[in-house]
């Protein structure tokens, strides 16, 4: 059965939950307006307006007959009682009629008594299952349009795919062939997150390197200021006839100092040190010795000496702690040629 002749059918059964409305105003309703129950209905509605309020109704009618009944029991005692009393030929009463109408009213009373337990605990019933009979009833409406709302669903996406379908003609991509094409994007992408984090490393050390020039760049910008002043102060001594003299001895005493000792090459590494390569040359060999001197001083901190057989930690020990450089020099060319002899 499908969705749709489910809600048809729940639609067209006679549910007592459905009619109990209609008939309770077909069974309620009267022209009389002293016979409407005053809260129950209203002279603007023709229908039940709240329910809750038929027992209020009821009760306040109940108390009402129940006056009228005994009114009308007074009365008919009276009217019975008169006519007797008027009448020629009373009827004789005797105490065996007493007793049997107090037994046809005992038995009455029992039989009322036994109707009214039945009656509330029909109402106590109607009370206790009312609530739960309403949750199922609109349980069964909210689930078969959910069905029917589910099945035009599954038609909507039928038609869905019908269409994708003829959109989508064979070769079609499969389930396999769809997860390895996912498989391989999957890798793809982590590839690229990766090449992406190596450039951002290569980006973020470039920008290192970028603030590094920076900072060079400054610190030469300091010490291209700081020599231009120092060139233009040399240029305002060029005129004194000394330097022209000092010149000439320096380089005088440089040649000297090479080919008596046969130094090779000179090279600054820094501000206090010195690189000096004497040749040894009968042997071919190269004797190699930095100088190290106290930074904005002419005090000889460390020599390191490269190209000797000997241990010569005992000459430079000497020499530096005596602060004599022409002196160390010397003797260590002196212990390297007696090497050679």
């Amino acid at each position: 059965m499908s969705a749709h002749e489910i809600q048809k059918t729940l639609n067209s059964a006679h549910l007592h939950i459905v009619d109990a409305p209609s008939q309770f105003d077909e069974r309620t309703s009267s022209a009389d307006d002293s016979l409407r129950l005053p809260l129950a209905f209203t002279s603007d509605t023709k229908g039940l307006v709240d329910p809750a309020t038929v027992s209020l109704d009821v009760s306040a009618q109940l108390a009402f007959f129940r006056k009228l009944k005994y009114q009308y029991l007074e009365q008919k005692a009276k009217d019975q009682y008169i006519k007797i009393i008027v009448s020629d030929d009373a009827p004789s009463i005797t105490a065996a009629d007493n007793e049997l109408q107090r037994q046809q009213n005992e038995l009455k009373k029992q039989d009322l008594k036994e109707e009214k337990q039945a009656l509330a605990e029909m109402h106590s019933n109607i009370r206790a299952l009312a609530p739960l009979v309403e949750q199922d009833y609109n349980r069964a409406k909210a689930l078969t349009a959910e069905a029917v709302t589910l099945s035009r669903n599954i038609l909507d996406a039928r038609l869905a795919v019908t269409r994708l379908r003829q959109a989508y003609p064979h070769p079609r991509l499969t389930v396999p062939s769809a997860e390895a094409q996912l498989e391989e994007q999957v890798a793809d992408m982590q590839n690229l997150e990766d090449a992406l984090q190596t450039l951002n490393g290569k980006i973020d050390a470039v920008k290192d390197r970028v603030k590094n020039g920076a900072r060079d760049v400054e610190r030469m910008r300091v010490d291209r200021a700081d020599l231009e002043k120092l060139v233009k102060k040399s240029r305002s001594d060029v005129d004194d006839a000394r330097v022209v003299g000092l010149y000439d001895w320096y380089t005088a005493s440089l040649n000297l100092h090479k080919s008596f000792y046969s130094l090779e090459s000179s090279r600054s590494a820094s501000e206090n040190e010195l690189h000096l390569v004497y040749s040894l040359s009968s042997a071919r060999r190269k004797l190699h010795i930095t100088l190290v001197f106290v930074p904005n001083t002419c005090q000889l901190a460390n020599a390191q000496i490269s190209g000797m057989q000997s241990d010569t930690n005992d000459l430079v020990g000497a020499h530096v702690a005596a602060n004599n450089v022409p002196g160390l020099i010397a003797a260590v060319l002196a212990r390297a040629r007696n090497e050679l002899v």
